[in-house]
């Protein structure tokens, strides 16, 4: 079973998309789907710096649109040959999309939305999010507790994301957990906490009458693994992961569970398949960063 994955907010880089619209077909996907999201992707993915693509309004449609971007050009005469999607995070806007639950247009739409919503949330309080490597896992929720701050992913691998107010997150880094290591993200807020509860709300009401379809793939949820069959359960699943955890530990347990033979990361890839050599070790994997990686993505999934 190939498993194909989108990841989530973080993995954009300034001008990660230049080597994708240099054929023209891609470029005229982005614009339509700059259309969708009411936003210039193709110069978010070209010319914004890291900054700008950082504000969480502009970093989720534009992560969304490239995993889509790259998926079309996969996936292509290919759907057949896909076990199953997942996305972590903002990726799963883009499963479910593959997925076949909601239209590129309507992940687009919603996941813009999702994005301001979410920008509004966290200016409310100065918050952000940390990975926290290694460490014992009771020492670091002990940890947290003692500072208020929440795991938002949990990624398996040994990797944990804690997400809070600033200076807590200051105080993690300056004395993690004994044997931890403690890295700062590229994210504007503390997402999948409770200090996303506003952005549930405002993305509820936006979903209310968008088409939605039963998934013509296996489509796994961020909620705790497992497979969501029906398309209205898989929407009410997005809008509530706004404020709860990520379990990507226990989709991977699901994928190895269901007997994966292989991973394919949609662009911007890296993270999910990190991820996939720790806690799925010998499963093979492909992190599909430039067109050049098509091919390789392609011969597993034909192959594996």
């Amino acid at each position: 079973m190939i498993v194909v994955v989108a990841p989530g907010q973080g993995s954009q880089t300034p001008g990660f998309l230049e080597p994708w619209i240099a054929d023209p077909a891609h470029r005229e996907r982005l614009e339509r789907y700059s259309e969708a999201a009411g936003i210039d992707l193709v110069a978010h993915g070209t010319a914004s710096d890291a900054d700008t693509i950082r504000d969480t309004a502009v970093a989720q449609p534009l992560i969304v649109a490239a995993s889509l971007l790259s998926a079309a050009a996969l996936l292509e005469g290919r759907r057949d040959r896909v076990g199953a999607v997942a996305g972590h995070s903002v990726g799963e806007f883009a499963a479910a999309a593959i997925a076949g639950v909601l239209s590129d247009d309507d992940a687009l739409r919603l996941v813009r939305e999702r994005g301001l919503a979410m920008a509004e949330a966290a200016a409310a309080v100065p918050t952000g999010m940390s990975a926290v490597l290694g460490g014992d896992e009771d020492a670091l929720a002990a940890r947290l507790a003692e500072l208020g701050l929440s795991p938002a992913n949990m990624n398996g691998g040994g990797q944990t994301v804690v997400a809070g107010e600033l200076p807590a997150l200051a105080a993690l880094a300056a004395e993690p957990v004994a044997g931890s290591r403690v890295i700062p993200l590229q994210v504007a807020g503390a997402f999948h906490t409770h200090y996303m509860s506003p952005a549930v709300e405002r993305l509820r009401s936006a979903v209310a009458g968008v088409a939605t379809h039963d998934p013509s793939i296996r489509l796994y949820t961020n909620r705790d693994g497992s497979v969501v069959t029906a398309g209205a359960t898989a929407v009410d699943l997005l809008v509530g992961q706004v404020s709860s955890p990520v379990r990507w530990d226990l989709c991977m347990q699901s994928f190895a569970d269901d007997g994966v033979t292989g991973i394919i990361e949609l662009l911007p890839a890296g993270a999910l398949v990190g991820l996939a050599k720790r806690g799925l070790k010998g499963v093979p994997t492909v992190a599909v960063k430039t067109p050049d990686d098509l091919a390789a993505a392609i011969d597993l999934l034909e192959n594996a």
